[in-house]
């Protein structure tokens, strides 16, 4: 399918949404028909390589952490169905009241998992946390346009905004989205919730924190009730060892797989391999601020330094296409016409001599314990000593080097963003705009004054059309200013027993579990 008429779907299914409500009738409940066949119950084993760094989905940074949280244990008042497209979930129907105001009519009947009512009150609630200053979410960003959520009755609420919010059902619809019990809130306050109670199919049960996170069926689930009567998600950093447990039956999924051993799993006769196009990317980051790459001279040569098509083939096999920015093109906003940087040594060589280092420098790379990554700064350092740049790469725990990135205790690193939202505001507001810096993405550092003005005009915009247009001239000053190296678009790969089925990952990246059951 070509890229112009993927805009044309996404501003279809947009502009059905702001015209009018969608009611229950309309659009359906968020729920799969996988008719009577394969078995009721059984414990579901997901064999991950790391581990959450919370379950407090107001202070994630991540999107491996909220797999665990997001559409199992915590629901939003509205979600994506399989095909990515927004239907009504806690919340019945809706409907724009004016450019500022969106009336919410909530499902009724719903308990969270500690036996507390859903009602307007626990979505007040919910959104007064995250953006209450001294709670201090790094999440908070995301919800900056919302002036205040208003309980209009016990099933009713709005969302009262600054200023207009084109895109705010699809951030609804993610993570940050996910309405918590009102009783975990009064017990945690500021604190991250360690017990987490919300609306969804799952109920947690226990985290050992680096060995397993485990989730039990809700029995009083007000929706379609899973297949399984238990999700253990255990930590095991070992490819190999994740690999040999489905072998072995000891578990039926295994995330993420690498490209080296997708063949292993091909060749296996009771393990198979899933794949499925995400909607972000893999880059390289500079931190903007920090010695040499406060110097955009430096960025543009490495950027002009690396071979990406060899990098394609030789590091992820193909699997993957080049990415021209960090947004896949499924992302609303995509920009086809966006290039990166051309591999040219000579302009990189001419560039490193203009800022000051024509006999070379020397950089850390850092990356986390990742195969696919390990081998992408290999290369990286390899091809970066061909214009007399000495890599010290250092590679972390994936909990580690995160918290570093997000605090800026980095020079230049490895990383992927997912974008949850499948809208480019997704994308651009958490990782360019300056308010963004830090934890909640734009962990370059990155601060340009006119990239902020588009994204924010770009927010405001309900002409789809105008939205992409500014979007595509944000990201060629993005790309002007080299905060960031495109890598390739993400590939969702994991391997599962053939025993199972329902088993999918959501082009945001979220592991999709509540429809899996054994065969």
């Amino acid at each position: 399918m070509k890229v112009k008429w993927k805009f044309v779907t996404v501003i279809l299914i947009l502009a059905i949404v702001m015209s009018g409500c969608s009611t229950s009738k309309d659009a359906g409940t968020i729920t799969e028909k996988k008719g009577t066949a394969g078995k009721q119950g059984g414990t579901l084993v997901i064999a991950r390589q790391s581990d959450a760094e919370n379950l407090d989905h107001q202070f994630m940074s991540t999107i491996n952490a909220a797999s665990i949280t997001h559409r199992k244990i915590y629901e939003g008042l509205v979600g994506r169905d399989k095909n990515s497209e927004i239907q009504p979930l806690l919340a019945e129907k809706w409907k724009q009241l004016d450019d500022t105001t969106w009336e919410f009519y909530l499902r009724k009947g719903v308990k969270f998992h500690d036996g507390t009512p859903f009602n307007a009150a626990a979505v007040k609630a919910t959104f007064d946390r995250m953006l209450d200053p001294n709670v201090a979410s790094p999440r908070a960003v995301v919800f900056k346009m919302v002036k205040e959520v208003k309980v209009i009755d016990d099933y009713t609420v709005q969302f009262i905004l600054k200023e207009p919010f084109s895109p705010l059902l699809s951030i609804l619809a993610n993570h940050e989205g996910g309405i918590i019990s009102p009783k975990a809130i009064e017990k945690y306050g500021k604190n991250i919730i360690q017990e987490p109670s919300g609306t969804g199919p799952f109920v947690f049960k226990s985290w050992t924190p680096g060995q397993e996170i485990v989730l039990t069926k809700n029995e009083n689930y007000w929706g379609e009730k899973p297949k399984v009567d238990k999700v253990v998600f255990k930590v095991v950093p070992e490819e190999t060892t994740r690999i040999s447990m489905l072998q072995s039956g000891e578990a039926q999924i295994a995330e993420p797989l690498s490209v080296a051993q997708m063949d292993t799993v091909k060749a296996s006769s009771n393990a198979e391999v899933y794949q499925s196009e995400g909607f972000g990317t893999e880059y390289i980051g500079f931190n903007v601020t920090k010695k040499p790459f406060n110097d955009v001279r430096v960025r543009k040569a490495i950027a002009h330094a690396i071979e990406m098509d060899s990098i394609i083939k030789g590091v992820y096999n193909n699997v993957g296409k080049k990415a021209n920015s960090l947004m896949g093109s499924k992302v609303f906003g995509y920009d086809a016409d966006l290039k990166a940087y051309n591999y040219n040594l000579n302009e990189a060589k001419k560039l490193l001599a203009e800022a000051g280092y024509p006999n070379g420098l020397e950089i850390t790379l850092k990356t986390m314990d990742n195969k696919e990554r390990v081998n992408l700064a290999e290369v990286i350092q390899s091809q970066l000593n061909g214009i007399g740049i000495k890599v010290n790469v250092q590679v972390m725990e994936y909990g580690t080097f995160v918290s570093q990135v997000n605090k800026g205790d980095s020079e230049m690193f490895i990383l992927s963003w997912r974008n949850a939202t499948g809208d480019a505001d997704y994308n651009q507001y958490n990782l360019f705009h300056t308010a963004s810096q830090g934890p909640a993405g734009n962990t370059f550092f990155y601060s340009n004054k006119q990239v902020d003005s588009l994204i924010d005009e770009a927010r405001k915009e309900k002409d789809s059309e105008k939205r992409i247009k500014l979007y595509a001239e944000a990201q060629e000053l993005e790309m002007k200013d080299v905060p960031y190296i495109p890598v390739r678009v993400i590939e969702n790969v994991a391997a599962t027993t053939k025993d199972i089925e329902g088993f999918s990952i959501s082009p945001s990246g979220y592991l999709e579990i509540n429809y899996v059951r054994f065969k």
